[in-house]
């Protein structure tokens, strides 16, 4: 059966972790005074009724799928240059994910359920973390 929804997947373009992407959305929700966490992008998903019904985005971190967040809602934002963009309206809590290589791309793409990873089980997320070149060398050949 089909899933009803879709994911985006976009490069965190200048973090090193999971942790370095919180901060950085924390940073940017105390400057701007309120607690949204964003993404303002200049496209606008052409598949929103599908990110809209569970869709999340995946965040890919030093060229590996680490985390995610849930779409919340797309909102319209007007530039000081006068162009719409879209921002989009995330869940706070980052959700870490099985870790996956993902090769560099432009901009974001729709991420199908099916080719997403999992999360991290509430056992595995109360563990040690590896170090992130470790778990991106056991993704690279498959073990985690």
């Amino acid at each position: 059966m089909a899933q009803d929804f879709t994911n985006l997947i976009k490069l965190s373009v200048g973090t090193t972790s999971v942790e370095d992407l919180a901060a950085w959305q924390a940073a940017r929700r105390a400057e701007r005074g309120d607690d949204v966490a964003r993404h303002v992008t200049r496209m606008w998903p052409k598949r929103e009724d599908q990110l809209l019904r569970g869709g999340s985005i995946y965040w890919v971190i030093q060229g590996h799928i680490q985390c995610r967040q849930t779409i919340l809602r797309l909102d319209e934002v007007i530039g000081e240059d006068g162009i719409r963009r879209c921002a989009i309206i995330l869940a706070p809590e980052i959700i870490r994910t099985h870790t996956a290589r993902k090769r560099p791309f432009q901009g974001w793409r729709y991420l199908a359920p099916g080719d997403a990873p999992g999360d991290l089980t509430e056992a595995r997320e109360g563990d040690d973390a590896l170090p992130a070149d470790l778990s991106a060398a056991l993704a690279d050949i498959g073990v985690i």
